[in-house]
C-alpha cells in the first residue's frame, strides 16, 4: 500500500512523516518547510507478529489544490497521477476553519480519505475539546485525533488507514444541497458521459474555471461554459470560483464549528496577538529583531560577557559561553596534537609520515573543531526562533521593509534559510512561482551568511577585535543583507525588470520551543559538520600540506619553502587580489591559498590556514617537533591581519561563490550550465568590488575610527529608517489607524 500525507503548511505533516517512518525529514514552526515530495516505509505489526511494509509520501504544504503555486500543482498531481491508496489528511485542530477548506476538496476525489486531527493536546491545553465521532459524521470519513509530535495514537491512525483503505469510496461534495445545486449537478452529468476519473473533483473545477482542467478536455471545457451561461442570464459577472469557496467557508463555519467545544478560557496560554504587538510593530520591530540577533552574537563571540573591559570600567575576565566552552576545545586540541607528536618522534616515524599527519591532517581537522561550540550555539539560537514561531515574523518584518527596495516579500523565506545553509535555501526557491524572481532570489542567497562561514569569522575577528567581535560579527551579517538590497535593486532595474508578486504569509501561533525538535536539529547539523570535517576538510588539509612541502619536481622541501608547489600557484593568481589588500600581509599567498581551498567547503579555509600559519612544522631541514599553536594564535604570532585587511578578506569571503556543492545546487535549480556560470561571474564580481570599496574606502581609517565609522552609520540609518516609515505610514494605511499594522 502506498499512503499520501497533505495538509496546510505547519500543520505537523513532516513530524507525522517523521514519526511514522523514523525519518530525518526537516521540520520547523514556519510555514514552507518541505518543497518537495518525500517518500518513507511504515511498518504495521499484526496480530499475528508478521509486519506489512506501507510506503509513506510526504507532499508539500498546501491550503487547496486550486493551481496557484508550485507546491500544489506538485500535491494535485501527485494525487490525481500516482493513485494512491489512501490520503491522510493532517489538520491543525488548533485552526479548523482554515484547514479543512482542502480537506472539502479531498473528498471530492474518488479515494478513500482518513482525517489526522493534529496538535489534539494543543487545544485541550487551550481549554476545547473537539467530538471527533461528529465531525466523522459530517465529513464522512473517518477522524482519528493525533499528537505527531509526542506520536499519540498514530498506531491507531495508521490500523484505521489499512482498515479504511481496503473499501472503494465514491467522492462527494456539499454542493448537492446548496443554491449551486443545479449547475453542480449538470456539470457532473457532462463529465459522466466523458468518463473520466474523480467525477466530482473535476466537475467543481471545470464550474470554477481551473486553468489545469480547461486545457485538459477542451470539448468537455466548452460544454461547461455553456451549462455556466444558462444560469449567468441575471448575473452577468458571476464568479464561481468566488461562490464556490463562501460555500466552502459556510459549511465549514455552520457544519464543522459546532464540533469545537469550548470548556474554560486558559489564560497562562501564549497570547500571541498580543506579543505580535511588539514583535511585529511598524517601528519597533525591526529594532527588536537586530537587538535579538546582536544579542545572540554577543553570547557565542564576545570576550567581555558584561560589557565592563569595552567602557573601560573594569576587567571583569567573564567570556561568554561560546568563548569559554571554545577555549576548552583548544586546549584540548594542543595537547592531543603535542602527544600526537611525541608517538611519532618516539615511534621513529618517516620526516613526511609526521608531517603529513600532525601538520598537515590533525592540525587543519582540529583548527575547525575548535569551533564546534560556536557552531552548535549558532544553529541553537536559529532553532529557537524558528520552533517558537519568530522566524515566520522575522519574514514579514523584512517583507516590509525590503519591498520598497524591489526585494519580493515570497523571497524573503528561502534567504532567511540562507542564514543556516544555502543549499537548502536555494532548494526553497521552488516555491517561487515566477522564473524570474527564482533566479534573482538564487543569486543573492549566498549574501546571506550561512553557519559554515561562522567558521571564519569566529577565526578572524575574535583575533583582530578583541572585545569588539560581537558587534563586528553582527555587521558581518548585516552587510550581507545590504549587499543582497543593493544587488536586488540593480537587478531589478536591469536585468530583471517587471517582477511584482504579493506576499501572503501565514504566521503562526508562538510555542514553547521543543526539546525534542531542537535536539533533533542539532544533531543534524553537528552530523553535517562532522561528515563535512572528516571529508572534505580531512582530503583537502593533507592535499595542503603535500603541496606546501613538495616543489615541482616532487621533493619534499622545507615548509612554505620558495619553490613549494603551493607559493608558486599562490604567487601565480596574487595580481587577481592585489586592490584589495591581501598582498600587504606576509606570505600573502597563504590567503590567497585558502580563499581557493573555501570553494570546497567554507570551513576549509580556516583548515588551510591552520595548515599554512603554523609556527613551526616539519620539513626536510627541519624534523623537531614543537608545540602547535590553535590557528587564531598563530594568526597573531604571524602578524597576518590588520583591522582593514581583515575586514577586507572577511567581505570577501562573505560574498564569493560559497562552495562547490552550493554551485550543484544552483545548476539544478536553474537547469542551464550557460546561466550557471553567469550566476557564479556576479558572485565573484560583485565579492571583489565589495572588498575592493572596503579596502580602498578604509585605508583612509583608522581602526578605532573604522569601528566608530560603523556603530555611527548603523544608528543613524536606523533612526532615519525608522522616522521615514513612521513618516510615511499614513500613505500605506487609508482605514481608522488603530491597527498596529498596515
Amino acid at each position: 500500500m502506498r499512503f499520501v500525507i497533505t495538509g496546510n503548511p505547519n500543520s505537523g505533516k513532516t513530524t507525522l512523516f517523521n514519526s511514522l517512518t523514523g525519518s530525518n525529514a526537516k521540520v520547523g514552526n514556519w510555514p514552507g518547510v518541505t518543497v518537495d515530495k518525500k517518500e518513507g516505509v511504515y511498518k504495521l505489526k499484526n496480530n499475528d507478529k508478521t509486519s506489512e511494509k506501507i510506503t509513506i509520501v510526504d507532499l508539500p504544504g498546501i491550503y487547496s489544490l486550486s493551481p496557484y503555486t508550485p507546491e500544489e500543482v506538485i500535491a494535485r498531481q501527485f494525487i490525481m497521477d500516482e493513485k494512491p491508496d489512501l490520503i491522510i489528511n493532517i489538520v491543525d485542530s488548533t485552526n479548523l476553519e482554515r484547514n479543512l477548506y482542502l480537506t472539502t476538496q479531498l473528498l471530492e476525489m474518488d479515494l478513500p480519505v482518513v482525517v489526522a486531527l493534529n496538535m489534539i493536546d494543543l487545544i485541550e491545553q487551550e481549554g476545547s475539546i473537539i467530538d471527533s465521532e461528529i465531525l466523522a459524521q459530517k465529513l464522512g470519513v473517518p477522524v482519528v485525533p493525533v499528537s505527531a509530535l509526542k506520536s499519540g495514537n498514530v498506531k491507531l491512525l495508521m490500523r484505521k488507514c489499512v482498515e479504511y483503505a481496503k473499501t472503494p469510496r465514491q467522492g462527494s461534495s456539499f454542493l448537492s444541497n446548496t443554491d449551486l445545486a443545479p449547475q453542480y449537478k449538470k456539470a457532473l452529468q457532462l463529465v459522466h458521459k466523458h468518463q473520466i476519473k474523480h467525477p466530482v473533483f473535476h466537475a467543481i473545477k471545470l464550474l470554477e474555471n481551473d486553468s489545469i482542467e480547461l486545457m485538459h478536455d477542451v470539448a468537455l471545457s466548452a460544454s461547461i461554459q455553456n451549462l455556466k451561461l444558462e444560469y449567468e442570464t441575471n448575473k452577468k459577472t458571476f464568479d464561481y470560483e468566488a461562490e464556490i469557496a463562501d460555500l466552502r467557508y459556510k459549511f465549514i463555519t455552520n457544519e464543522i464549528k459546532p464540533t469545537v467545544v469550548q470548556r474554560f478560557k486558559n489564560s497562562g496560554a501564549v497570547n500571541s496577538e498580543k506579543i505580535d504587538r511588539i514583535l511585529t510593530h511598524r517601528i519597533w520591530g525591526l529594532p527588536v529583531f537586530l537587538a535579538l540577533m546582536f544579542l545572540i552574537f554577543h553570547i557565542i563571540f564576545s570576550r567581555d560577557f558584561l560589557f565592563l573591559e569595552s567602557f573601560g570600567i573594569i576587567q571583569s575576565g567573564l567570556e561568554s559561553p561560546g568563548v569559554l566552552l571554545k577555549s576548552y576545545l583548544e586546549d584540548f586540541q594542543e595537547l592531543a596534537t603535542k602527544q600526537t607528536g611525541l608517538f611519532f618522534e618516539n615511534a621513529g616515524a618517516a620526516t613526511w609520515a609526521k608531517g603529513a599527519i600532525v601538520d598537515g591532517l590533525l592540525t587543519g581537522v582540529c583548527s575547525v573543531l575548535t569551533f564546534l561550540p560556536q557552531i552548535l550555539l549558532l544553529f541553537l539560537s536559529l532553532s529557537l526562533l524558528e520552533d517558537s514561531g519568530y522566524m515566520s515574523r522575522i519574514a514579514f518584518i523584512l517583507d516590509r521593509a525590503l519591498k520598497r527596495f524591489g526585494l519580493s516579500g515570497k523571497a524573503v523565506i528561502p534567504m532567511l534559510m540562507g542564514f543556516g545553509c544555502s543549499i537548502p535555501a536555494m532548494m526553497g526557491t521552488r516555491t517561487l512561482e515566477n522564473l524570474q524572481e527564482k533566479r534573482m532570489t538564487l543569486m543573492l542567497i549566498p549574501f546571506f551568511s550561512c553557519g559554515a562561514k561562522m567558521v571564519i569569522w569566529a577565526t578572524i575577528v575574535p583575533t583582530v577585535f578583541k572585545y569588539h567581535a560581537d558587534f563586528v560579527i553582527f555587521c558581518i551579517y548585516i552587510t550581507g543583507i545590504v549587499v543582497a538590497i543593493i544587488s536586488a535593486v540593480l537587478l531589478k532595474k536591469t536585468v530583471f525588470r517587471g517582477i511584482k508578486s504579493d506576499f501572503i504569509l501565514e504566521l503562526p501561533t508562538y510555542r514553547y520551543p521543543r526539546l525534542k525538535s531542537i535536539a533533533f536539529q542539532l544533531w543534524e547539523k553537528l552530523k553535517g559538520f562532522l561528515t563535512t570535517v572528516t571529508t572534505v576538510i580531512a582530503a583537502s588539509t593533507l592535499i595542503i600540506w603535500f603541496l606546501q612541502n613538495f616543489d615541482q619536481n616532487l621533493s619534499l622541501v622545507s615548509t612554505n619553502s620558495d619553490s613549494c608547489i603551493l607559493k608558486i600557484f599562490g604567487d601565480t593568481v596574487k595580481w587577481i587580489f592585489v586592490p584589495l589588500g591581501f598582498t600587504e600581509t606576509p606570505d600573502s599567498w597563504k590567503l590567497i591559498v585558502a580563499i581557493l581551498t573555501g570553494l570546497l567547503a567554507k570551513e576549509a579555509v580556516v583548515s588551510t590556514m591552520g595548515v599554512l600559519y603554523q609556527a613551526q612544522g616539519y620539513g626536510a631541514e627541519d624534523d623537531t617537533y614543537s608545540n602547535e599553536e590553535s590557528v587564531t594564535a598563530a594568526l597573531v604570532a604571524n602578524s597576518v591581519f590588520s583591522p582593514l585587511t581583515a575586514i577586507s578578506f572577511i567581505v570577501f569571503n562573505l560574498l564569493v561563490i560559497p562552495c562547490f556543492a552550493a554551485v550543484a545546487t544552483a545548476r539544478s535549480e536553474l537547469q542551464s550550465a550557460k546561466l550557471t556560470c553567469l550566476v557564479i561571474a556576479f558572485w565573484f564580481v560583485t565579492a571583489w568590488i565589495v572588498s575592493f570599496l572596503v579596502y580602498q574606502l578604509g585605508s583612509w581609517l583608522t581602526e578605532i575610527n573604522l569601528i566608530n565609522l560603523i556603530a555611527a552609520l548603523f544608528i543613524i540609518g536606523i533612526i532615519l529608517f525608522t522616522i521615514f516609515r513612521h513618516k510615511n505610514r499614513k500613505n500605506k494605511c487609508a482605514g481608522c489607524n488603530k491597527c498596529h499594522n498596515y
